[in-house]
């Protein structure tokens, strides 16, 4: 079964075949467009420091439709890069990955796949991806994440590098995480602070004080978000080219959800 998105409410598709001459990807250029796709549909509702941007685009005798984004981005730290592939090689991550769920089911890997050899073209070696497994709720029960193993990189043969490092998550009231990035932002009052400060008074906080934004933050934290020890995200890395492929260690065993709770997700959430 394959994960599909829209308005941050996700689906399944059975493993069906995309029909090439029906879709066609295609670089987007600037951020505006695939901001909109990814901020709307995405259950983060968050857009990365974007590098790159591919649309999915089904073509169509009214025009062609935007149907999904991929956007590589640029990591809060370098090293998550380096670390995987060395400083000479120019990596980026999938920060951002949405398909709606009209898409068939193989959309994924084809449109994966596509973007890797434009990559390629555009002088990038390598790239990270990351799942995340931990589900996520809202203040209410609602789930608004279910998590997801990778399946797709794993389809696309990615080399399985690990956990990332844990840590504890913010979840404000639905279900969405306050980044350690958006809380930097209010503490220093850095650009983009108003709409990261903006997502705690959506629940009813006041005005940031101006004069201790950090002392705000920590007070509205504690009424407004839950804390969630998270174990680390699922890591995979990509070799774009040969000479990178042969530098990069053995796969580790692929990460799998259990049975019951992938059947119990699948009958939730029918295709």
């Amino acid at each position: 079964m394959n994960q599909r998105w829209r308005d941050r409410r996700h689906a399944f598709r059975p493993d069906e075949p995309i029909d090439p001459a029906r879709y066609d990807v295609v670089e987007i250029e600037g951020d505006a467009t695939a901001r909109g796709f990814v901020e709307r549909h995405h259950y983060s509702g968050s857009y990365p420091a974007a590098r790159r941007r591919y649309g999915l685009y089904r073509i169509g005798p009214a025009g062609d439709e935007l149907q999904g984004v991929a956007v590589f981005s640029h990591p809060c730290r370098e090293e998550v890069l380096t670390n995987a592939f060395g400083s000479r090689v120019v990596a980026v991550e999938l920060g951002r990955f949405v398909l709606l769920d009209e898409v068939p089911g193989n959309g994924e890997t084809w449109f994966l796949a596509r973007c890797f050899d434009r990559l390629r073209r555009a002088g990038f070696g390598g790239v990270v991806a990351f799942s995340d497994p931990v589900p996520r709720a809202a203040a209410d029960g609602r789930v608004v994440f279910p998590g997801h193993y990778g399946c797709i990189y794993q389809a696309h043969n990615a080399r399985y590098a690990g956990r990332s490092a844990a840590r504890t998550l913010s979840l404000l009231p639905d279900g969405r995480v306050l980044s350690e990035r958006a809380k930097s932002k209010i503490r220093r009052l850095e650009p983009g602070w108003e709409s990261a400060a903006g997502r705690l008074r959506a629940f009813g906080a006041d005005a940031v004080w101006a004069e201790d934004p950090a002392a705000w933050l920590a007070h509205w934290l504690a009424r407004l978000a839950r804390p969630l020890r998270h174990p680390g995200n699922h890591r995979y890395l990509f070799a774009l080219d040969r000479c990178v492929r042969r530098s990069l260690p053995g796969s580790r065993a692929y990460p799998k959800p259990a049975a019951r709770r992938q059947a119990m997700l699948w009958t939730e959430e029918p295709p």
